[in-house]
Formats: C-alpha cells, structure tokens, sequence
C-alpha cells in the first residue's frame, strides 16, 4: 500500500506554493512536508487513509475478540476468579468463585471489595492484595478460613492493567489428606518405638517391601534377608492357606482383616501371633498391603 512506498519530502513552503501539485503526487506515493528540516506531516491519499483506518479497526477488532475470549475463559475455568480495580471495586465474578462465596455475581460487581467480603479486612490475604494493587507484586499460597471456618483455599494473585485477579481454589480435601498422612507417620512412629509390635509393607504380589525391627528381631534376620520375601513363607505351613485367602479378602473388597496365625522364627519356632491386614490403596489402584504383627497367647 502506499505507506510502503518511499516518500517524497517537501519543504513546507514549497508545499503550499505548489498544494495542487504535491496532491496530485500524493495520490501515487505519501508526500512528507518538512518544518526547519525535520519532517512534520504526512499527506496521503484519501484511498491510503481509508485503508490505514481499516487497519485500525481491524486491530480493534482483534483486541476485542482477544478480550471476549479471556473473559470466556475466566468464566469457564473450574477455579474461582474476581477481578478488581485499582479502587478495590468488584470488575467481574466468575461461576465459580460465585458459588465460593455463596453471591450472586449481580450483587458482587461495582461494589468495593472489602464491603462486599468484609471476612477478608484484617487477614493476610487484604495485606496481600495491597502490594498486588500498589506494586503489582504476585502472591500464591495456601490460606485458611477465609470465607469458612476449616476450610483451606489456595489464593494466586495476578497483576492485570485494570487491577488485578484474585484466583481462589479449594484444597480442603488435600490439606486433610496431608494432616492424615501426618497423622499415620506419627503412628508409625510411636509402634516403631513401642517395640512390641512389628509390620511389614506388603507388595500386590503379598512379597516383603519393608518391614520395621520389631518383625526382623521377631523372625531373627536383618531386613535385607526379608525383603522380596512371600509373606506366607515366614508363617507356619497350616496358617499360609488362611493367609493367603484373608489377604486376597483384602484386595478384593478393600476392608481390612484379622486373623490368628503363627510366625516361625529363624531357629524353627512358631511363635502365636495376631496379624491385622490393611490394603494400601492409591490413587488409581491397588498398592500392596500393610501387615501388623502382634505376639498373643493362644491358650
């Protein structure tokens, strides 16, 4: 088009001695009209002009198409959204952060963030959004008990021209598992230093993965000679057939079972003991089995 042809360059008085003849040049090519040596103005024709125009509009167009749809996104993203202005006031409210809140999206937007979740004034989270407004500085981090009591939501600030974005996502359910994990890591730590009771970590193929002293110090071998062990192998041969059917119990029902059962140590004694099996269960399938073993008298 005609911008990208090479000008012409003309002094201003030139140019307005000689107008109709430098209009007739700018119909073929741009005409630059120079002030004091420095170009100052363009003169284009009416065709170039409307052609730049269109390209402005089509730009427009662009930025509005790429607007539409990142607000279509934002609404269809599982993660709770808002987003606020520089002034704190509600711009837009996603379904799901909707939900969060427990508001319509109409009640929400233009009112000012801190009237509309008064639950925020004075939490760690209001002082982070202050930095996201005034320096926009990110923030993401796991948070509790900002909309109800209990309940862990994991926050990610993001700086955006108008303001910024508060992303919200509950991992209540997560933080429970890990308090849980914590949980079973302490249990598993107070048997080990009881001492009485012993376990082992069984694999799908019932072999030994791992297994604590107090079952070592039981059979009578370090732990490197009992591991890929069948666990039925270290009982006496009348109780194997009854394990084997408890643990296939186990993995096929997924409850846990206890039975009677006897142990033989290295030096060829069966020595009474309680075992109580518990499926390891992940998040896709079966990972084995823990078994507890724990010494009782039969009589």
């Amino acid at each position: 088009m005609a911008t990208a042809r090479e000008p012409q360059r003309v002094s201003a008085a030139e140019f307005i001695r000689g107008f109709a003849n430098w209009r007739m040049q700018a119909a073929r090519k741009p005409v630059v009209v120079t002030h004091h040596g420095k170009d100052a103005h363009v003169l284009i024709s009416l065709d170039d002009y409307r052609r730049l125009d269109g390209e402005s509009d089509a730009g427009r167009a662009s930025t509005n198409a790429l607007q539409d749809s990142l607000a279509l996104l934002i609404e269809a993203i599982p993660d709770g959204a808002i987003v606020i202005d520089r002034q704190w006031r509600i711009l837009s409210v996603n379904p799901a952060a909707s939900d969060m809140i427990e508001r319509a999206a109409a009640d929400l937007i233009g009112a000012e963030l801190g009237a509309a979740l008064p639950e925020l004034g004075g939490s760690l989270l209001f002082q982070r959004i202050i930095r996201l407004l005034d320096h926009r500085e990110r923030f993401s981090g796991d948070m509790p008990g900002l909309l109800r009591p209990r309940q862990w939501l994991h926050i990610d600030l993001v700086p955006l021209p108008v303001g910024g974005a508060i992303v919200l996502r509950d991992v209540s359910e997560a933080m429970d598992d890990i308090a849980a994990t914590h949980l079973r890591q302490a249990l598993a730590t107070v048997i080990d230093i009881d001492g009485s009771v012993g376990h082992a970590r069984l694999s799908v193929r019932e072999t030994v993965d791992t297994a604590n002293e107090a079952l070592t110090t039981l059979v009578g071998v370090d732990a490197a000679a009992i591991r890929r062990v069948r666990f039925s192998a270290l009982l006496a041969v009348r109780h194997r057939a009854a394990f084997s059917d408890a643990i296939e119990s186990v993995f096929r029902s997924g409850e846990p079972v206890r039975i009677a059962s006897q142990i033989v140590t290295r030096d060829g004694i069966a020595i009474d003991v309680m075992l109580s099996i518990a499926e390891v269960r992940g998040a896709y399938a079966s990972e084995g089995a823990v078994v507890l073993v724990t010494r009782y008298s039969a009589g």
